[in-house]
């Protein structure tokens, strides 16, 4: 061994432990400061009893309600959202996905669509849906805008991320024959990377069909809007029950997606 490569003494090892433990503790404690706590309410178990006993008493006929105003129509309400915003999303985040990968346009031009779609990634759900709310007005529509902009940063980032590992031998192999880019796009790039696109699309439908639920909150459709209601109203069975089918429809969701997902990769 080179004397020069000697291995750092366990004395170095541990004062430079320490330093990081201490910027972790100092870190840690930072964040806390700034939590305002102003510990339990005098009435918290009273409360907490009787949000027990509510929830496991579910209001079942807020289920039977087969009206514009009931669980099922809420809960379908919310799907709907899921994929029309997951569907506009994918269609989207194609063309991103392209100007960002490296190994289709020149690496400035990489660098904007990156930065594009970065910068789209950056707002929450709830944010758009309140931006759009004021555009097209409350309900659905808002809903789907917002998750369908939203999910573009994220797919066009994965959609960017599978072309740029793709193999690009068959892309190669037109562009030798003299095939104009829209052929290598349809015949060689898309063919290639399409069951990664199938699957993210799949496991992004899965996270907007938990974010359409929080989407009601703000009025852009969904069953966030009768959970908020219940809440303010104390009503915790219609909570309970509401709770329960939200979790139901997530389950399956999850479980089919994941299926087809495997199907597919």
């Amino acid at each position: 061994m080179n004397k020069f490569d000697l291995p750092k003494k366990p004395k170095d090892r541990t004062i430079q432990s320490l330093i990081i433990a201490a910027i972790v503790i100092g870190l840690f404690v930072w964040g806390w400061s700034g939590v305002s706590f102003q510990g339990l309410t005098s009435r918290w178990a009273t409360v907490l009893k009787n949000m027990t006993a509510a929830f496991l008493r579910p209001d079942v006929s807020y289920l039977q309600n087969m009206t514009i105003d009931g669980l099922l129509y809420a809960i379908l309400e919310t799907l709907a959202i899921a994929v029309a915003g997951t569907f506009f999303s994918a269609i989207l985040s194609l063309p991103f996905a392209l100007l960002a990968s490296q190994n289709i346009v020149s690496k400035p031009w990489s660098k904007v669509g990156k930065l594009l779609v970065s910068i789209v990634r950056t707002f929450p759900e709830l944010i758009l849906a309140i931006i759009f709310i004021k555009v097209v007005g409350p309900g659905a529509a808002a809903g789907v805008l917002a998750l369908g902009v939203h999910s573009v940063g994220m797919l066009g980032k994965l959609f960017s991320e599978s072309i740029e590992s793709m193999d690009m031998g068959p892309a190669e192999a037109l562009d030798a024959s003299g095939a104009s880019p829209f052929q290598k796009l349809v015949s060689a790039i898309i063919p290639t990377v399409l069951p990664d696109f199938m699957s993210y699309t799949l496991y992004r439908f899965e996270i907007n069909t938990r974010a359409a639920s929080t989407l009601g909150l703000v009025g852009a459709g969904g069953i966030g809007a009768p959970l908020i209601f219940a809440i303010g109203s104390r009503n915790w069975s219609r909570v309970s029950m509401i709770l329960i089918a939200l979790i139901i429809t997530v389950v399956i969701v999850d479980i089919l997606s994941g299926a087809v997902r495997k199907r597919l990769v």
